[in-house]
């Protein structure tokens, strides 16, 4: 078997921070996330590091709903306990087979000699119909059915061959340097994951999560970059996506925390990325519960890849989007034998099933009341522009 086939999961924080597990030792793929099958794999694994991949669609069985689309990417969810995770080897010895495995693998990243690739996305929505669905919309947001709802579109490709998939990772994190790449190979499973943004993190006894709402395109020139964040950080429009999503989130919280300890660190702050700027808020709490059970199905899915209220934002989505989301507004991230986690959120990310050679990415933005569906259909091009220069290069 060669090292491109061995199961491996990347966590890249590219701030000189790396997580890597590989040789899976055992897993679970759940349908229903259970709170036994859930509590009883961790309790297994309790001393390790379990890695996971939370599915979008895990939403079904946490709040009651349904999806009436196929799941064309079939992204299992999944939790997944390796040998040897991490150049620290938080477990596992460093035998002569696992420094070879390193040794390719820091390889791989450092040789930015990158393969190119000819894979042409082609949206799955047109753009009459996009701008249409955001009319609906906005008219439940009239109706006061919703406050803010996270609208997405798909971007695909068919009979694509990905023969060096660690390759296309490094290349995408070179480009975007994200604070919560990701790369997860699983079977016939791909995530190629450049993710600005974190879902949840428990650490020193508190949970925080960090909603992203807001986005502008970087500039090319410094004096335009600067405009670009100064518009970004003044937008009324976009301070209120953000507000919002920070209310879901604080209440969402307040569902597993301890009494008072729900409390907004950071708000409408500007952070910039290589691709993009965007507007991220800090809301913590101190928990209530060492469940990871319970808070998951407290949080999921994000405020931010979702709204508000959520569960009638969820039914609108399912109604207006013509894709199943799958992993895509999902999250992937890792357990410590101390019980502490991080999670993302899934998104300007590929993902990728090697045995029906299909590959997706999702886009989107919150639309509220104020959205202008030709900006929110620029936006989305944004955010899909450095995905498609990475796959046709």
């Amino acid at each position: 078997m060669s090292y491109e086939e061995v199961p491996i999961c990347i966590f890249n924080s590219n701030n000189g921070d790396r997580l890597v597990g590989f040789e899976c030792e055992d897993y679970l793929v759940s349908t229903s996330f259970e709170s036994k099958e859930i509590d009883t794999f961790l309790s297994k694994h309790k001393e390790d590091y379990t890695f996971l991949a939370l599915n979008y669609n895990l939403k079904n069985p946490l709040m009651g709903l349904t999806s009436k689309l196929e799941d064309k990417q079939q992204f299992p969810m999944l939790l997944l306990n390796f040998k040897s995770e991490g150049h620290a080897f938080l477990k596992g010895t460093s035998t002569s087979e696992v420094m070879a495995f390193l040794d390719w693998l820091m390889e791989m990243e450092t040789n930015e000699n990158y393969h190119s690739y000819s894979i042409p996305l082609r949206a799955q929505t047109s753009k009459n119909n996009y701008l249409s669905r955001v009319n609906q919309i906005k008219k439940y947001l009239q109706r006061g059915d919703i406050y803010e709802v996270n609208y997405c579109q798909e971007f695909f490709a068919n009979d694509v061959e990905i023969t060096h998939p660690l390759d296309l990772y490094f290349k995408l994190n070179h480009f975007t340097q994200a604070p919560f790449s990701a790369y997860l190979n699983f079977n016939e499973h791909f995530l190629f994951c450049a993710s600005p943004e974190r879902f949840i993190q428990k650490k020193d006894g508190r949970i925080i999560s960090q909603p992203i709402k807001g986005t502008a395109a970087r500039g090319i020139t410094e004096e335009q970059d600067r405009s670009n964040i100064d518009l970004l950080m003044t937008d009324p429009k976009e301070h209120s996506e953000n507000v919002i999503i920070v209310d879901l989130v604080r209440n969402d919280l307040s569902k597993i925390a301890a009494r008072g300890s729900v409390k907004v660190d950071e708000l409408c702050k500007v952070y910039s990325f290589p691709t993009v700027h965007q507007l991220i808020s800090t809301v913590s709490c101190e928990p209530n519960t060492e469940s990871f059970y319970d808070i998951i199905r407290a949080l999921f899915p994000m405020g931010s890849m979702t709204g508000a209220p959520k569960k009638r934002a969820l039914e609108i989505i399912d109604e207006m989007e013509d894709f199943n989301r799958g992993l895509y507004s999902g999250s992937i991230g890792y357990i410590d034998p101390k019980g502490d986690f991080d999670l993302n959120v899934v998104i300007r990310s590929l993902v990728y099933n090697n045995n029906t050679k299909r590959m997706s990415c999702g886009v989107g933005s919150a639309i509220t009341i104020s959205s202008d569906p030709e900006k929110e259909y620029e936006e989305c091009l944004i955010k899909i522009e450095k995905m498609r220069n990475v796959i046709t290069s």
